[in-house]
């Protein structure tokens, strides 16, 4: 089993990333080989693998504590609780990373991009890391400071890009149906979040070409495909009750060069649902 990461490369490690985190939301070019190097000369005992590897692990702990990431480092959960409390403490004493992660998930979208192809939009959903033996780092309890602000939960309250999400993924519908010869199913494709409001747990109502009802809700952000999104209980149901019809269309890396990926069928099915807060009644 390999040795467990001390304190201090712990720290060393966990304030590089968040250098290139910096830079990466500021979008300041960097160079992930450099730092790699770097670190190789302060952790003596570590490969650049084994760096690499708790970069990732670094990123699946910002996610869980509702922070952007480095889409570059695909998150892997394995990590020591030592990593997720220097994590935590870095973040809250960090104010300009911060301020650059408040900027980013508060600005307006800018324009939808032209859609030239398709295949260059629609891309496969990602998978999540399930191996947990690799790289198996003993887990010790320990106080984990609080980070004040999920970012990424106010990354999904930004109205402007919701809306810049759902207008892309409109074009990419009418795009698909009209390439599939359906112009006149395109034709009635429907906003429905801004005709008949957002209470009916889609956005878009849309067509498979054979005719049948395709309702699509639309979630974007910003950063990576890994990156969490959030759903309502009425979505949640809909995707259940109407799953044959259901699809949740996840854009991501919205302002670098948007992606979606499909999520058909119900929410249950593809997604790990976590209860994020609770309705309270007085007694």
């Amino acid at each position: 089993m390999p040795e467990d990461w001390s304190p201090e490369e712990v720290a060393a490690t966990v304030a590089d990333y968040l250098v290139m985190l910096d830079h990466e939301l500021r979008r300041e070019p960097y160079n992930k080989k450099e730092h790699n190097r770097h670190l190789l000369t302060v952790l003596h005992h570590r490969s650049a693998g084994a760096i690499e590897f708790k970069h990732a692990n670094i990123s699946a702990v910002l996610i869980e504590l509702g922070f952007p990431y480095i889409d570059g480092y695909k998150p892997r959960a394995n990590y020591q609780q030592l990593l997720k409390d220097e994590v935590a403490a870095q973040l809250t004493r960090d104010l300009p990373l911060a301020r650059a992660a408040e900027a980013v998930v508060e600005s307006p979208a800018i324009a939808i991009p032209r859609i030239n192809d398709l295949s260059n939009i629609i891309v496969p959903p990602p998978v999540r890391d399930h191996d947990r033996t690799r790289g198996y780092e003993r887990r010790a309890p320990a106080f984990v400071p609080r980070v004040p602000i999920n970012y990424l939960e106010r990354e999904s309250r930004n109205a402007s890009l919701g809306a810049a999400g759902e207008a892309l993924a409109l074009e990419v519908e009418y795009r698909r149906l009209r390439d599939a010869g359906s112009k006149r199913l395109a034709e009635q494709i429907e906003h429905v979040s801004r005709t008949q409001g957002d209470g009916l747990g889609y956005d878009i109502l849309s067509f498979e070409t054979d005719g049948r009802e395709r309702l699509i809700e639309v979630k974007t952000t910003s950063f990576g495909a890994m990156t969490p999104f959030f759903a309502s209980k009425r979505e949640i149901v809909v995707s259940d009750e109407r799953a044959q019809n259901f699809s949740l269309y996840r854009v991501f890396k919205f302002r670098e060069a948007p992606k979606i990926f499909i999520l058909p069928g119900s929410l249950r099915e593809s997604c790990e649902l976590d209860a994020v807060q609770f309705r309270a009644s007085l007694l």
